[in-house]
């Protein structure tokens, strides 16, 4: 595990700060938020619900799948997937043992009456813990921009996936793959320059994800539905001369975007 993450949701508590909200560590996905009316923390917590939905719905699971997410976190967005997907079973994997603690906490009472339904599981995004073809669904959501080795992920991606299952992931990538694009965002964006955010182009997931031999491979910008209100929403507590405001200028500037990447292994 590289510094960075230990530090940022071990100690660091990413998920406590107030930034997020309901346990969810993501920028959310604001389409269906009323923004010409003041946002509190319930359009905060549905915005971070709703990029989950939006990622199962271009996952497309069906009732009774078996679905794993890496890079959990805390475990929301596998209670999303429970409640309201009718999943068979949630796999909610990640990299962080205090993470996990947390998650295990959160979700005790359906850890006990139904362990069958979810499970927590540490491990790697390139190294994951289990057995080919084990799942039909595998989603992550803004995770991806930590995992040091994309092409590995892809591959394990496409090993625990059935035939005909699906992938989909979320998350921020750079646009293209000019040379200056790293130094841009590390100047820009105290993430990149720590090294917890890994400035790479979107198509370094795609083209690893058609070498893993999936196919469809398909990536969808939603910035327009994530940076402008996102960054409505930092405003609260920042300036727009401070860091955590420049996602929106590197937005602007056509260096970074967000992304919704699919990919099906083939039948």
């Amino acid at each position: 595990m590289r510094s960075a993450v230990r530090e940022t949701y071990g100690p660091g508590d990413l998920g406590g700060q107030p930034i997020f909200g309901g346990g969810f560590i993501n920028f959310g996905y604001w389409r269906a938020v009323d923004l010409d009316r003041p946002l509190g923390e319930a359009e905060r917590i549905r915005s971070q619900e709703d990029l989950y939905r939006h990622v199962l719905g271009a996952a497309g699971p069906r009732p009774g799948a078996k679905v794993l997410e890496v890079g959990c976190g805390l475990g929301m967005g596998c209670a999303v997937m429970l409640r309201e997907y009718g999943s068979a079973a949630v796999t909610g994997m990640d990299i962080h043992p205090q993470q996990l603690s947390r998650a295990r906490a959160a979700h005790a009472e359906l850890l006990r009456g139904e362990p069958e339904r979810l499970r927590l599981v540490q491990g790697a995004a390139e190294r994951m813990p289990f057995e080919d073809g084990e799942f039909d669904v595998v989603i992550s959501v803004e995770a991806a921009q930590h995992f040091p080795d994309l092409g590995a992920f892809a591959a394990q991606t496409a090993r625990v996936l059935r035939p005909g299952g699906r992938a989909a992931v979320a998350s921020f990538f750079t646009v293209d793959d000019a040379p200056d694009r790293p130094g841009h965002l590390a100047r820009l964006l105290e993430t990149f320059d720590s090294g917890l955010d890994i400035a790479r182009p979107v198509t370094a997931l795609t083209d690893a994800f058609t070498a893993a031999g999936l196919t469809h491979v398909s990536a969808t910008s939603i910035g327009p539905h994530v940076w402008p209100a996102w960054d409505r929403w930092l405003a609260r507590w920042w300036t727009p001369d401070t860091w955590p405001r420049n996602f929106l200028r590197a937005y602007q500037e056509g260096i970074l975007d967000y992304y919704v990447v699919t990919a099906d292994r083939p039948r």
